[in-house]
């Protein structure tokens, strides 16, 4: 079953652009943006079922230089 989510992501100030680039290189994210509002960055991630949906977010999203703080909706 594959599984997907949005990842809201709020970064430090004034890096924006260098975790969208990051974040474009990364090999679970499908697309990545800058946003306006209370969040700075939203990526689009796929995964094959929701125990590698955690890990990526866990293991390959947060650990990215300059993100603060990231809020997942998970699209059922």
């Amino acid at each position: 079953m594959n599984s997907g989510a949005y990842i809201l992501i709020n970064t430090e100030v004034g890096l924006e652009d260098k975790v969208l680039e990051s974040l474009k290189k990364n090999e679970y994210v499908k697309e990545a943006y800058i946003t306006m509002g209370s969040y700075d960055v939203i990526a689009v991630i796929k995964s094959s079922d929701d125990e590698d949906l955690r890990s990526i977010i866990t293991n390959h999203l947060r650990s990215v230089e300059g993100i603060r703080q990231t809020l997942t909706l998970v699209v059922a």
